[in-house]
């Protein structure tokens, strides 16, 4: 299969993706690069890291408020030509203008290399998280991924001073039993501010890969495609009911609360005081202080920032109502998925539109889609 690349500079729900390498060697059998050709590949640069920061500034995307998220289409980890870049990737960054908050997800070995080049960048004043993607999976479902590495990554960052969050997904039955979440939460919460756990995406292209994972989901009254997200039951319950002694931990289902809290800061995307606020995400009573003191006092959105914003991703004249007590922007014409999450990111409100026929990204919450909990048959 050829493979098909995503733009270098893209717009994801909770962040601004930057993929100037695209490939895995790996071949997690959920990954989402799957369909598009890019697992057991051998990682192609599309950009060098100078001409990456030259068409992050020049994107339609780009503002100093956003999220950077570096190689969410590799494991810039896995080779040592793609640590090199990454390497050479956060040097640009840090002698730049650009101020952005950086993301690295990865399951690989984070080495000493790539430790000394976060740490020589925090300390030009970049914010660099790392996500260590870690959900107790084997290597059966993760194939060519070191989970002994990846287990040695938490206690190695911490000791570092590298901020850590625990991106705990996917949810699948494998890794929904309270032996193997148990034995994830118990290192995550001993080295990680705090936990993701965000449940199984289905985009529309990799229904029968998830199936195959999950036997439950062939069922024709279920629609994976058009949730939030989907959890095995005993994997939703657990997080409900969990034992006393992570209470201290905080775990978030929104990608978007977990940088908040990591980074200081108040909510920006219209989550504090909602059912997934109150009911999903386990929030530290002086974060949500946080959102209660802050988010009252945040400037409103006015009419001239709207229409400028649509001008800038390319929608002039486009219709729109906006609801100024709710934060609400409602586009009367479809609108890509990644023109929408760029509105919500740099106005901080919530976007509702119609879709775009043949979107290829899940649109989840920005549809209105809720989780799917799914009973074992």
């Amino acid at each position: 299969m050829a493979p098909a690349y995503e733009p270098v500079i893209d717009q994801h729900d909770t962040w601004l993706a930057i993929n100037p390498v695209q490939g895995c060697p790996k071949d997690c059998a959920y990954c989402y690069l799957q369909d598009l050709g890019l697992t057991l590949a051998k990682p192609t640069e599309l950009a060098t890291p100078a001409q990456t920061l030259a068409q992050l500034l020049a994107s339609r995307y780009y503002h100093p408020a956003l999220v950077l998220a570096l190689y969410t289409c590799t494991d810039a980890l896995a080779t040592p030509r793609t640590r090199a870049h990454l390497s050479e990737l956060l040097d640009v960054l840090g002698d730049s203008p650009a101020r952005n908050p950086i993301c690295l997800i990865t399951k690989c070995t984070v080495t000493d290399d790539i430790v000394a080049a976060i740490t020589r960048n925090q300390a030009k004043g970049l914010r660099v998280i790392v996500y260590l993607s870690y959900s107790g999976l084997g290597p059966d479902i993760e194939r060519g991924i070191d989970h002994e590495a990846l287990r040695g990554n938490f206690p190695r960052l911490h000791t570092a001073g590298i901020p850590v969050i625990h991106y705990w997904r996917p949810a699948l039955p494998q890794n929904s039993t309270p032996a193997v979440i148990e034995s994830v939460m118990d290192l995550a919460s001993q080295y990680a501010a705090c936990s993701v756990a965000v449940g199984t995406k289905v985009k529309p292209t990799a229904k029968e890969q998830i199936d195959a994972l999950w036997p439950e989901l062939t069922n024709p009254a279920l629609d994976p495609q058009a949730a939030d997200s989907v959890w095995p039951r005993a994997t939703w319950n657990w997080l409900q009911e969990r034992p006393s002694r992570y209470d201290t931990h905080p775990v978030y289902q929104t990608n978007c609360c977990a940088l908040a809290y990591v980074l200081g800061e108040a909510d920006h995307s219209c989550i504090w005081n909602t059912p997934t606020c109150l009911n999903a995400n386990h929030c530290p009573p002086a974060q949500r202080e946080r959102c209660a003191t802050l988010l009252p006092l945040q400037a409103p959105v006015t009419p001239n920032q709207i229409r400028e914003r649509l001008s800038v991703i390319g929608h002039n004249n486009l219709p729109h109502t906006y609801d100024g007590q709710t934060r609400t922007l409602v586009l009367h014409e479809a609108v890509p998925l990644s023109d929408q999450h760029n509105l919500a990111q740099v106005l901080r409100l919530t976007v509702r539109a119609p879709q775009v026929p043949g979107e290829r990204y899940w649109s989840g919450s920005r549809a209105g889609g809720s989780p799917l909990i799914v009973d074992p048959s």
